[in-house]
């Protein structure tokens, strides 16, 4: 069962990727979350906690949603697990489409958020980390520095190909065999 607190950024998540960062009210959260402002404004303290919780809450269910899997399916292969992955931020799910849009809200509003900046820059590092270390798994002769930047490569090529879908630009189908494509090249450039 979800906590308040859960409830209140998973409203959050809701609200802006529905109607982004500058249409999140929190009245409108609070009837969302079925919950009343007081109660956000105590979790959060303020518009920057609830963007900042929300940005935690979106990448935290992205790591569970992109990790997984059936306790009774066989292991995958290193190239497997890296592919994986990487096309489950492209599903046709409610989850991912509120995770990608809100990511893609948070990620604008920080042009202007020296705070949301810094923990988004935090996101991002982490992520094309966690994408390098895949990529050493399956490349383990490959240096720290070519991973991390074909890590690099591969999360920027994901968000666009993730806003590209989400805005009607190019069909799902297109978009994971795109990213399939960039998979198999930073893994030929890798050795």
């Amino acid at each position: 069962m979800a906590t308040r607190s859960d409830q209140i950024l998973e409203a959050a998540a809701r609200v802006i990727a529905r109607s982004g960062i500058r249409g999140l009210r929190v009245e409108e959260l609070a009837g969302e979350a079925g919950v009343s402002t007081a109660l956000i404004y105590y979790y959060f303290k303020d518009r920057s906690g609830i963007l900042r919780g929300t940005l935690e809450f979106i990448i935290g269910r992205a790591e569970h949603y992109t990790a997984e899997r059936a306790p009774d399916a066989p292991p995958l292969t290193p190239r497997e697990e890296l592919e994986e992955t990487l096309l489950l931020e492209l599903q046709d799910t409610v989850e991912v489409r509120e995770n990608s849009a809100a990511w893609g809200e948070l990620r604008a509003s920080a042009v202007f958020d020296e705070l949301l900046r810094e923990d988004l820059a935090r996101a991002t590092l982490t992520w094309g980390q966690d994408v390098a270390a895949l990529l050493g798994q399956v490349r383990p002769m490959a240096s720290a520095a070519a991973l991390a930047s074909a890590g690099e490569r591969l999360t920027a090529l994901l968000e666009g190909l993730s806003m590209r879908w989400l805005c009607g630009g190019i069909h799902i189908d297109h978009a994971r065999a795109l990213l399939r494509d960039a998979i198999d090249a930073e893994l030929a450039g890798l050795g």
